[in-house]
């Protein structure tokens, strides 16, 4: 951490550059931003902004499990817990007639429910609001450890698996036919998902972490003319407004990722204008 902050400060000679804790939150955008603009892909391509937007959600069940079991960092408990809810949404989907949208409403109305009703017990839930918003500003050089084991485990997952993920979005009954086993690359992208996402929260926010997967690749897909400029497209989409939201919020003196994403989303108006006029 000692060489980032003297290259940041080498490079940057901006005030708000020689704060350890923004060349911290700087180091995290750069890590996290790619991964949400890649990922986003396949959740706008498979129409998933529902269920990520659950995941999200249920780490409030996950941080109830976390006080339950007296845990003093509840994120094991609110990891186990998205995987738990990625392995059964995909499983109950799979088995019931019932459209997807309803069965992931149906968890993801479960969950919140049971997270609020033993997090407000005693009217202890002020305790875990920050869980909705989340505090970029706050990760430690721990945390980013932990950011770069998920980021590298993903990029391998990513890369190795990229063709598949992509057929099966595309036409699962010609993957199948390819001798893809479908079920398992769904289930394999919702618990890489589900980690990411949880990961992320207490930083990002439950509230607004699903915005943060979705615009970019939303605004990319307006401009994307196939499916490798698509991807491209998202990643720099999410890392300028990653970076420019992290240095708006420190003069500005406004939450993070609340920022970040309200640029995310002007991206995607500017797409759609920009698409409305050029065709």
């Amino acid at each position: 951490m000692e060489t980032w902050s003297g290259l940041i400060s080498w490079l940057l000679p901006f005030s708000w550059a020689q704060h350890t804790f923004m060349q911290n939150a700087l180091l995290a955008v750069l890590l996290v931003t790619p991964l949400f603009g890649m990922m986003g892909t396949m959740v706008v391509n498979n129409h998933m902004a529902f269920f990520s937007d659950t995941i999200g959600h249920s780490a409030l069940t996950g941080i109830a499990l976390g006080v339950i079991l007296g845990l003093h960092n509840p994120l094991g408990a609110m990891t186990a817990f998205a995987v738990f809810m990625a392995f059964t949404v995909c499983n109950v989907k799979e088995m019931t007639r019932s459209s997807a949208d309803t069965v992931i409403g149906v968890f993801a109305a479960t969950a919140v429910a049971l997270g609020v009703v033993v997090l407000s017990r005693g009217g202890g839930f002020s305790k875990y609001s920050s869980y909705l918003i989340g505090d970029l500003l706050s990760i430690t050089p721990g945390e980013i450890g932990l950011v770069i084991l998920v980021a590298a485990a993903f990029l391998v997952f990513w890369f190795t698996g990229f063709n598949r993920l992509m057929l099966v979005s595309v036409h699962p009954s010609l993957a199948r036919s390819r001798g893809i086993n479908v079920r398992f690359v769904e289930i394999s992208f919702a618990v890489c998902l589900a980690v990411i996402v949880t990961v992320c929260i207490q930083w990002v926010g439950i509230l607004i972490i699903n915005s943060l997967l979705v615009l970019p690749a939303a605004a990319a897909r307006n401009m994307a003319t196939n499916m490798r400029m698509y991807n491209l497209v998202s990643v720099l989409i999410a890392v300028a407004c990653g970076i420019a939201g992290l240095i708006l919020s420190y003069y500005w003196d406004t939450a993070t990722g609340a920022t970040i994403v309200l640029l995310m989303a002007l991206c995607y108006m500017g797409t759609i204008v920009q698409k409305r006029i050029w065709g």
